[in-house]
């Protein structure tokens, strides 16, 4: 059974890059046909897809984030890494890694990030 994980900082100041790794267990990233989003929850909002990146390493990004957004793998970890540059207090939510991409079916537990000087 696939099961996610997100790590990394829970407090990041404006103008620098978020960065967040979601460890997958239970399946390899490399399976075919395998999609591995990006999702945040801003406060009192809506889910936001971020992107993805998918089982060849090929990514795509919500065109609204797409100048600010990449997503990149270590296969060798069974790992996949959001990179989101010159961030702003209106990036504070919670992030969640998951597979798939129209309808995710499986998500990490989610890891709140907040934008703060």
């Amino acid at each position: 059974q696939v099961q996610l994980q997100e790590s990394g900082p829970g407090l990041v100041k404006p103008s620098q890059t978020l960065s967040l790794t979601c460890t997958v267990s239970g399946g390899s990233i490399t399976t075919n046909y395998y999609y591995w989003s990006w999702i945040r929850q801003p406060p009192g909002k809506g889910l936001e897809w971020i992107g993805y990146i998918d089982y060849s390493g090929s990514t795509s990004y919500s065109p609204s984030l797409k100048s600010r957004t990449s997503i990149s793998r270590d296969t060798s970890k069974n790992q996949f890494t959001l990179h989101l540059s010159s961030v702003t207090p209106e990036a504070t939510g919670v992030y969640y890694c998951a597979k798939g991409y129209q309808l995710p079916d499986v998500w990490g537990p989610g890891t709140q990030v907040t934008v703060s000087s």
